[in-house]
């Protein structure tokens, strides 16, 4: 399909000051409206006209929205907070360095500075069929072109895919589900909590969608419980490139030790599925087991049943397992941090 590139549409563009104007706003344009962030996911939907929404609310001028505040051992985040401020606030480096790990390691400094954690954890998925105006089943058609025999599809799901085969992209989104950070939702009707493992939503549940977010709805923080704070982390990313690149695939762990056993953790794999998998069951088998080879080999084995490949992302099965076995014993890559 062609699509015309570099040509954004006219749109009537409102820049509200407080969450409030921006919450009227968007509750009135409801059925033809678009979120400005960071704009960098935004504007490569309006340049390919992929997206033609006739009201754009950005939301740079809500001072609000930007900041991060202690909250009695954890943290709110404001969703307009750029990632180079997450990556290099204090706190976040002390008591919650599995997140600016994984802030650090989205694409390039350029894109982190213009870039917002709540534009990183809400974009959308980059599956070429979709992004390219394919009539997909995201798109709301009736097939998904990824998952043919002469599809294209290294950078697919493994797992949990229902129809859609598209991945999560972001790198900061397991991190939060890893932390039980909580999202912080604002509309007409007031404000609601949502579990950061429940923010993400897979096809099976809505295949428009890559977040709980509805029509009206805005994202204004990101809450980090003290739960985590001071436990053992690691992340690591794979990806074609050092810069500029999306995952093929993340891991992302918190784990609490104990005279040398586990005590509690949190595993979680981003890019392998539409949502960030968090492997509950591998958390389960883990707890009281030593941080040895035994128990890392085990947990990597664990991680990657049911895994299904397409025709050219079969090499992800051995890359998770192997990152979740060097989540494990901490080495090989990534980073410890406590």
């Amino acid at each position: 399909m062609a699509v015309i590139r570099d040509i954004i549409p006219a749109f009537e563009l409102f820049q509200p000051a407080s969450i409030d104007d921006a919450v009227r706003l968007i509750d009135k344009y409801r059925d033809d409206y678009w979120v400005l962030a960071g704009g960098l996911d935004s504007m490569d939907w309006l340049k390919d006209r992929l997206r033609r929404p006739r009201y754009v609310i950005d939301l740079t001028q809500i001072k609000e929205l930007v900041g991060i505040k202690d909250t009695g051992g954890g943290l709110e985040i404001g969703a307009m907070t750029p990632l180079t401020q997450v990556v290099h606030h204090p706190v976040v480096r002390d008591k919650f360095g599995l997140l600016a790990e994984a802030a650090e390691l989205v694409a390039s400094p350029q894109i982190r500075n213009q870039g917002t954690i709540g534009g990183n954890v809400s974009q959308d998925t980059r599956c070429w069929y979709y992004r390219g105006g394919w009539t997909c089943y995201r798109a709301g058609g009736n097939i998904c072109y990824a998952d043919t025999p002469t599809a294209i599809n290294r950078e697919h799901a493994i797992l949990d895919a229902d129809r859609c085969v598209a991945v999560s992209p972001s790198d900061t989104a397991p991190a939060l589900v890893a932390l039980e950070a909580q999202m912080v939702i604002r509309s007409s009707r007031g404000e609601r909590v949502v579990a950061a493992e429940q923010y993400f939503v897979g096809p099976g549940i809505d295949i428009t969608r890559m977040t709980t977010l509805q029509p009206g709805e805005l994202l204004t923080s990101i809450r980090i419980p003290a739960t985590w704070a001071g436990a053992q982390f690691y992340f690591e990313k794979v990806r074609d490139r050092q810069v500029w690149d999306f995952p093929l695939v993340n891991v992302a762990s918190a784990i609490k030790f104990s005279n040398g056993k586990v005590d509690a953790a949190r595993i979680v794999v981003g890019a392998v599925a539409a949502t960030p998998k968090r492997l509950a069951n591998v958390e389960a088998a883990i707890v009281g087991k030593a941080r040895d080879e035994a128990t890392a080999d085990m947990a990597g084995r664990m991680a990657v049943e049911g895994a299904v490949t397409l025709r050219y992302n079969g090499y992800k099965v051995p890359l998770m397992r192997n990152l979740v076995k060097r989540a494990i014993r901490g080495s090989e890559g990534g980073t410890w941090t406590s």
